[in-house]
């Protein structure tokens, strides 16, 4: 009895390919789709870019003296051919050259104090919402008890005691924000500790520090990037209102908030230009921040992704 075998033909099996767009792609086709955060981009991109290049692009010391040339209008021009782009303060100081060296100021103390609240915050949140029990009692009251009491003077308070500077702002303004990075990151992990990618992680012998950090971290890495976003413009206004009380930085050192401060005997006698430039920076950079963080909300929010 033979038995007949049939030939084996290969099968080629059709996948469904699909080339996925990149996220930095998708990101600038939402971007340019909703106009706003483009042009937020933009100006941030610009005071970025005053922040880090204001030495060289300042045309004068922003702190050198001309009582010749004081409350001078802008356009004014000095000696030497020199211009007065944006006018001059009461002390015969340029207003231009202070704006750009007060950017580095504002992006510098929101951004470290972000990231000294951001870590404070993420830690706590973290510990709290994965152990549970007293820990999670202590940590939580604690952020409460800040909170009963109003930021600004709370800032204030602890300014007077350890007097003016960029490091004390920094650590005053960046303890001021961990409670609200606490709460979110809490209730995050929370709602994850049980899921089963943090049950197999478990099983599968990670350490409570591994499980924490590397399983459940990188899960709520989209929330925290909208907070921060939007935080810091709240840090950048309260610089702002702190160098305009006298309390933030150093009086040597210009700040859109000390330029605000200067420019209050000024407004009567009609010299506008000592508000209106650093007025409008704070304005546009802290508008910046809330439309990029709106959009960042949207854009991040799974619900409301699309294709294509």
């Amino acid at each position: 009895m033979t038995v007949e075998l049939t030939p084996v033909v290969p099968v080629k099996i059709a996948r469904k390919t699909r080339t996925a767009s990149p996220q930095w792609r998708r990101a600038w086709r939402s971007m340019v789709r909703a106009k706003w955060p483009l042009v937020a981009v933009i100006i941030l991109l610009l005071v970025a870019v005053a922040a880090i290049l204001g030495p060289w692009l300042a045309p004068l010391d922003p702190n050198r003296q001309n009582i010749v040339l004081r409350l001078a209008p802008p356009l004014a021009e000095g000696r030497r051919g020199a211009i007065f782009w944006l006018g001059t303060d009461g002390l015969g100081r340029d207003v231009f050259s202070r704006l750009l060296y007060g950017a580095r100021v504002s992006l510098l103390v929101g951004i470290c104090s972000i990231l000294v609240g951001g870590t404070i915050g993420v830690v706590a949140g973290l510990v709290s919402g994965y152990f549970g029990g007293w820990i999670d009692d202590v940590v939580m009251r604690l952020g409460d008890i800040q909170l009963a009491f109003p930021f600004i003077l709370l800032a204030v308070l602890f300014l007077v005691v350890l007097g003016p500077g960029l490091l004390n702002i920094i650590i005053v303004l960046g303890i001021g924000q961990w409670v609200t990075y606490a709460r979110i990151v809490r209730g995050q992990t929370l709602s994850l500790r049980e899921k089963e990618y943090v049950e197999a992680a478990r099983a599968l012998g990670d350490s409570t520090i591994s499980v924490i950090f590397r399983t459940i971290l990188p899960n709520i890495i989209a929330p925290l990037t909208v907070i921060a976003s939007f935080n810091v413009a709240s840090v950048i206004l309260s610089e702002a209102s702190l160098s305009f009380l006298g309390l933030g930085v150093p009086v040597s050192v210009p700040t859109w908030g000390s330029m605000l401060a200067d420019s209050r005997d000024q407004l009567m006698a009609n010299k506008w230009w000592l508000a209106l430039f650093p007025g409008m920076a704070i304005v546009l950079t802290v508008l910046s921040f809330n439309i990029l963080g709106d959009w960042l909300r949207d854009f991040l929010d799974p619900r409301l992704k699309t294709t294509g």
